[in-house]
């Protein structure tokens, strides 16, 4: 597992380019994510399954969502079905008729507002876009200024937060909890990433080689020439 701190650095570096004009109004939305490429267009039943079971504030979570921009820009989103799954390693008090967050109470909001996003945005290039926003603030230890994402990526809240208000992203809490019990030990690990339904563990840093071995279609992402 990557420490709290390396993934702090590590993150840091990795998306610092997105802030560069944050003081000139400039947007926090991936590039990437607007620059779907035409050169790889893979059919619905050749694409991969990638799925990541995180917690909003498990720092190596976040450090692994924020890096996943990466596949926005080198085409391995076109070979790829993204899933977020939040609410990992989250458990369900039956008599309180509540759910408890590894990270405690911001943790179980910041998982409902992202499962809003998911939920509410089926388009993974928009509710990624938000997410990562997220992701970001928590790695900066700033998560409670989520609110900001929404202005910084000219997105509309009211849906979002609408979806927030009713408990339909506890509700949504629930059927993930329910969703991931069986796939791992709780406390093991995450993010847990899975590659067509099969989880790669530790190595879920090196996801690219994995997605690229199990993927079938041409062209190829030169991406996978690297792995």
């Amino acid at each position: 597992m990557v420490s709290p701190k390396l993934a702090i650095i590590t993150a840091l570096a990795l998306v610092s380019f997105i802030f560069v004009n944050e003081s000139d109004g400039a947007s926090h939305y991936p590039s990437g994510v607007h620059a779907a490429s035409a050169e790889i267009t893979a059919l619905a039943s050749q694409k991969v399954n990638l799925s990541v079971y995180y917690a909003s504030l498990c720092q190596p979570c976040a450090t692994f969502i924020v890096n996943l921009e990466q596949i926005f820009h080198n085409n391995i989103i076109n070979i790829v079905n993204l899933q977020l799954i939040p609410w990992a390693n989250a458990s369900v008090d039956k008599t309180k008729h509540s759910i408890i967050c590894q990270n405690g109470p911001d943790e179980c909001e910041l998982n409902s507002l992202e499962a809003c996003a998911i939920n509410v945005w089926n388009d993974v290039n928009k509710h990624y876009g938000l997410i990562n926003c997220f992701e970001f603030l928590a790695i900066d230890g700033r998560h409670k200024n989520w609110e900001d994402c929404f202005s910084q990526l000219d997105l509309p809240k009211e849906p979002i937060l609408n979806c927030y208000n009713r408990g339909n992203g506890t509700e949504i809490g629930l059927k993930y909890i329910n969703e991931t019990a069986p796939l791992y030990t709780p406390y093991e690990f995450l993010p847990w990433v899975v590659v067509n339904n099969q989880s790669i563990g530790k190595e879920y840093e090196n996801f690219t080689r994995y997605v690229c071995e199990a993927y079938r279609g041409t062209p190829v992402p030169e991406a996978c020439n690297l792995h």
